[in-house]
């Protein structure tokens, strides 16, 4: 497989990767302009202007938008985070050309019709009345508020109801004009895919566009505390964070190891001691998040108001315990789930393009899997004791949804992994 990038004047960035034996390809553009790059006033606004990107063009109608990719057999959607906003489509080899005209056409021409914005705004509405009937949804946007609050890196991407509900036109076209600049941008493609040919399109379709300083955004700075609600539910959902390491940080691959093999699997510590030992709950799982400049461990379960108390206890002693005995045989069984894990996915076009734009975004290039699998090879029992040992002086952040008035409070926790 090859990988070549190729950079405009305006400072579009263009990588692909051609995947040898594949008649189909994804191709996509991945924009830096994600939740953490809005204002408080502007908090939802990505996530709207990725949902309006599909209601219609200068040149397309919405209907004309999904025929266009459907009518070749291929597949077209879009997501926000807090890094970034993707727009891609997956299609066969010789509708790649179309693809990036379709892509090209919603993220540099939206039509804002006020008719469409007053519809996509419900559509929106739902989906936050969705996630906040979701428990095990919801606990994750407040364990991210209560990790880093009063943050743009804290704030929910699908923004609170009274934002969403007041946005304009003018509001998404300000939005896209302060982030949308060519340099913010990078088309990746993989699979079945020409690169001078796709340079060709980007040139056409994107070469017009003026470069412009980037207006970058705000550290991100974990500084943890504690939210609970209160709520007749059958279950006290759990959700715990703990101040990680982020791409760029040289023990990345170690707290990935450290969350696989304690919540990362059947055989992981968490499942066996408490799932499966003591039968405290049905989920129950750990595992490393990361950004460019920031990342998390963060564990959750679900449990009984009458057990919420030993369950989060005993996965702090599990946590301490890991600093003392995580075994050789733990750290070699993470070690393989992760390379496993990516290996596999990296047999789909659209997780390498994925991959390909996330990386030229960290990192200003695409390291090679190789590298990648030496690295995580390299992580020892030694590193794995180290990063816990850590852990149980790190910031942490708390948030409990349900019956949880049993619950003890994140001092009480933190006093027990230090314990």
């Amino acid at each position: 497989m090859t990988t070549r990038l190729t950079t405009l004047d305006n400072g579009l960035r263009i990588v692909t990767e051609h995947m040898p034996g594949l008649k189909s390809a994804s191709a996509g553009v991945w924009v830096m302009a994600g939740g953490r790059h809005e204002r408080p006033e502007q908090n939802g606004i990505a996530h709207f202007l990725e949902h309006m990107a599909f209601k219609g063009t200068e040149r397309r109608t919405a209907l004309q938008i999904a025929e266009e990719i459907e009518d070749v057999g291929g597949y077209i959607n879009a997501y926000t985070s807090r890094e970034m906003t993707a727009y891609y489509a997956r299609v066969l080899e010789s509708d790649v050309g179309l693809a990036l005209d379709v892509i090209g056409d919603i993220v540099l021409n939206p039509a804002f019709h006020e008719a469409d914005i007053e519809t996509e705004r419900h559509v929106i509405l739902q989906e936050i009345g969705q996630a906040l009937d979701t428990p095990d949804d919801i606990v994750f946007d407040w364990l991210q508020e209560v990790s880093y609050p009063d943050q743009p890196f804290g704030r929910t991407i699908l923004g609170p109801e009274e934002r969403v509900s007041a946005f304009t036109a003018s509001d998404l076209r300000g939005f896209v004009g302060e982030r949308y600049a060519p340099g913010e941008m990078i088309l990746s493609a993989a699979g079945a895919v020409d690169h001078d040919a796709i340079v060709k399109e980007a040139l056409a379709t994107f070469g017009g566009l003026k470069a412009r300083p980037a207006l970058g955004f705000d550290v991100a700075r974990f500084a943890g505390t504690e939210r609970r609600e209160i709520k007749d539910l059958e279950q006290v959902h759990f959700a715990m964070a703990f101040d990680g390491p982020g791409y760029r940080d040289a023990d990345v691959h170690t707290a990935q190891v450290y969350a696989t093999a304690m919540g990362g699997g059947m055989s992981s510590r968490l499942f066996q001691k408490i799932r499966e030992e003591r039968g405290l709950c049905y989920s129950i799982f750990a595992q490393a998040g990361a950004y460019e400049d920031a990342g998390q461990i963060t564990l959750y379960a679900g449990t009984s108001e009458d057990e919420i108390e030993d369950l989060m206890g005993l996965t702090m002693d599990e946590m301490k315990r890991a600093a003392e005995d995580m075994s050789d045989a733990e750290v070699a069984r993470a070690r393989a789930q992760i390379k496993a894990g990516m290996l596999m996915g990296l047999e789909s076009a659209s997780s390498r393009a994925e991959r390909l734009a996330r990386l030229m975004a960290i990192y200003g290039r695409v390291p090679d899997v190789d590298e990648v699998v030496a690295k995580i090879d390299a992580v020892t029992t030694a590193d794995v004791r180290r990063f816990a040992e850590g852990l149980t002086t790190a910031g942490s952040a708390l948030a409990l949804y349900g019956p949880v008035e049993a619950a003890p409070g994140l001092e009480a926790i933190r006093d027990r992994l230090r314990g």
